[in-house]
Formats: C-alpha cells, structure tokens, sequence
C-alpha cells in the first residue's frame, strides 16, 4: 500500500475517476444480470460471467476509491482484480464465438493459464521503484499478452468470417474494443519509468487504467451481449 502524493486537481481526477468507474462497474452488474435471459440458453452463461466481472471489478474500485479517500493507494486491488477478471473476459469471449465445445476447452486450457502468467508477471514490475526491474518485467509479461491478444484476434477474425449481418457486426466491435482496450494497460504501466516523481504521470496512469478498465469489463461486456442476441436473433 502506498501513500498517495497526489494534490489538488491532481488528486481529484484521479478520486473522480475511481468513483467513475465504481459506478460504472455496479450499474453494468445490474444492467447485465436484467439481460441474461434475453438471449438463448447456448450464450446466457456468457452474459452471467460477463455480470460476474463487472460485479468483481465494482468491489475492487470501491476499495481503491475508499482507500484513495484516505490518501492510500493499494495496486494489489488492481492485479488481484486483474488476476480473477482477465480469464473470465476470455472466457466469455470463447462462449458466444460460436467455436465447438472441443474448441473452446482447448483454447481454454491455452489462454486462462496465459492470462494468470501475464498479471503475475506484471505485478513485481508494477510495485518496483527500479526502472530497470519495471522494464524486466514488462518484457516477460508481454510476452503472453502478445500471445493472448493473437490468438484472440485470429478467433474473432474466423468467426467475423463465417457470420454474416448483424453476428458479423458484433464480432468486428468487440474487435476493435479488444484491441483498443488492451494497448492500453502496457503503456500505462510504464508511465513511472519516464519520471517516477511527476504527477502528471501518476495521474495518466491512473486514469489509464480506469478508462481501460471500463471499455475492457463494461464496454467489452455490451459487445458480448450484443452478439450473443444477434445470435440469439438468428437461432429464431
């Protein structure tokens, strides 16, 4: 846990976007829970876990807003956040693809183990005040978001090509949200290496983080829905 050094309208975008995202995380939960029997019985599992984690990011955001309140700030939230959420938006990716049960397990059994790879190796990184051990562990945990972020980008790109209208629509945004959203944790994370000591830099970070979660969690949680019901639609 560490102090926050943040002051004045520094200090209060990074409290406003905290409790942004707070919000937003807790109004999806609720929003995504009303929709799970909207689609077929095939994708309602994708629209619960897709409620599940918005629910696990709106409980993390509450802490680092508290704690914020009190000029403390623990990232453990953010990667232990990370390390339950990250697997489950894959997961629910893989459910409303449209992929064979066989395909599915075996690309989870390829990615779920990449993504808890890829946060744990960011985590010694992320809590280092030695920019040549932040750089070392940004390497090693690019290493399987590259490798995630390909694979899941092939995925999207055969199912784009085997639908069409309103299913083909809907994979192709949750592409672009997919790629937009995940460039930007990386980049984010090395924000301190640059000048540890700038606020302006913390305060990018921050909210970097914060925006990136919400397009990833609740944003990327509207694209699922949006193609399970357009596979909904065409099933009927």
């Amino acid at each position: 846990m560490n102090e926050v050094m943040l002051s004045g309208d520094n200090y209060t975008l990074v409290y406003n976007a905290l409790s942004f995202g707070t919000a937003v995380m807790f109004g999806a939960f609720v929003y995504f829970l009303t929709q799970i029997n909207s689609v077929s019985k095939a994708y309602r599992s994708g629209v619960a876990v897709s409620a599940v984690v918005v629910g696990i990011a709106g409980y993390h955001y509450y802490r680092m807003w508290s704690g914020f309140a009190d000029y403390e700030m623990n990232e453990g939230y953010r990667y232990a956040d990370w390390l339950i959420t990250v697997p489950l938006l894959v997961i629910e990716l893989l459910i409303v693809l449209g992929v064979s049960n066989e395909i599915r397990k075996g690309l989870m059994w390829k990615l779920v183990p990449a993504t808890v790879l890829m946060i744990g190796l960011g985590y010694p990184g992320e809590v280092s005040s030695d920019n040549g051990t932040k750089w070392l562990w940004w390497v090693l945990a690019m290493i399987p978001f590259v490798y995630i972020l390909w694979v899941l980008y092939g995925q999207l790109q055969a199912a784009s090509s085997r639908e069409s209208g309103a299913v083909a629509g809907a994979i192709k945004k949750a592409t672009a949200v997919l790629l937009v959203t995940w460039c930007v944790y990386p980049i984010a994370y090395l924000f301190p290496v640059f000048d540890a000591s700038s606020e302006g830099l913390e305060v990018l970070r921050q909210v970097g983080y914060t925006f990136a979660d919400i397009t990833a969690k609740a944003l990327y949680g509207l694209m699922i829905l949006g193609i399970a019901k357009a596979r909904t639609a065409n099933e009927s």
